[in-house]
């Protein structure tokens, strides 16, 4: 996810909105109002234009003017950005707007951690498909936004042989020949054993996938492999753990929780009503 996703914000909109925000309507459809938006933590600040279209959707004439860049490193108690507008629309899209904005910034400064960890290494850290779900596109962006790498977005855009399909297909070697009649150009085959990695290296995909390996069983699979196959390590692999990993000699680290595990950055919006 090298470019932004198209962004289609009411789906998120109408989950929250409905027929519509009836506490909104206590307050003057005329009232303007001042809002600013503050993280509590430390930050990478991503989702700007998620955060953006909230608004434009409700009200093109609410205007936010961003205090940080996209991408940018933000300090606990900075302010992200300032809204001004008519009050209602500040209202009701504030929520919205917060959940993108801290699930994103959330999402690209795991990324930010896991991507300094393998710094000075030729190793690339990659996200997976366990995403949260309606933020698949989203989150592969905050992942790259945050200096790590996509594996494929969806099914359509790559083969990755597991468990279940090697079963089902009769063997590593039957699975990887069906695989090349149909042609992708990723060609991934996940492994549990040194057994099976000859059974790949044999079956010459593209990539293979070494499942929760030990150290020593991954630098042996780097030096079987010597640079014909591309390696993937993956596997209960931490931040504590990755750079070991990395040294190993692996091309890619896969990360399933720079997606599914991570916690909302703290982000507040207080909003001031002017005086009528």
């Amino acid at each position: 996810m090298n470019k932004l996703p198209v962004i289609n914000i009411k789906p998120f909109l109408e989950e929250d909105l409905g027929s519509g925000d009836l506490t909104a309507q206590i307050i003057s459809d005329s009232r303007e109002a001042t809002a600013t938006v503050i993280t509590r933590e430390d930050m990478l600040c991503c989702g700007q234009d998620w955060f953006n279209a909230v608004f434009e959707e409700l009200d093109v004439g609410v205007q936010v003017t961003w205090k940080c860049k996209e991408g940018g490193w933000v300090e606990a108690g900075s302010v992200l950005c300032i809204l001004q507008g008519l009050a209602r629309p500040l209202l009701t899209g504030e929520r919205t707007a917060l959940n993108l904005l801290q699930t994103l910034s959330a999402t690209a400064t795991q990324a930010h951690f896991y991507a300094q960890a393998v710094l000075g290494t030729n190793c690339k850290v990659l996200d997976t498909r366990k995403t949260i779900p309606g933020l698949r596109d989203a989150q592969k962006y905050a992942v790259v936004c945050g200096g790590c790498y996509n594996h494929r977005i969806g099914l359509y855009d790559g083969i990755l042989i597991k468990e279940n399909h090697i079963m089902a297909a009769g063997s590593i070697a039957l699975a990887v020949q069906k695989a090349k009649e149909i042609g992708s150009s990723l060609l991934e085959v996940e492994v549990e054993s040194m057994d099976e990695l000859e059974q790949a290296i044999a079956a010459k995909p593209t990539r293979i996938m070494l499942d929760n390996f030990p150290l020593d069983d991954l630098y042996s699979a780097v030096k079987k492999v010597a640079g014909k196959i591309e390696l993937e390590a993956s596997g209960n692999i931490t931040l504590e753990s990755i750079r070991s990993i990395a040294e190993t000699g692996v091309d890619y680290i896969s990360i399933g929780a720079l997606t599914k595990s991570v916690q909302a950055i703290d982000l507040s919006m207080r909003i001031d009503l002017e005086l009528e």
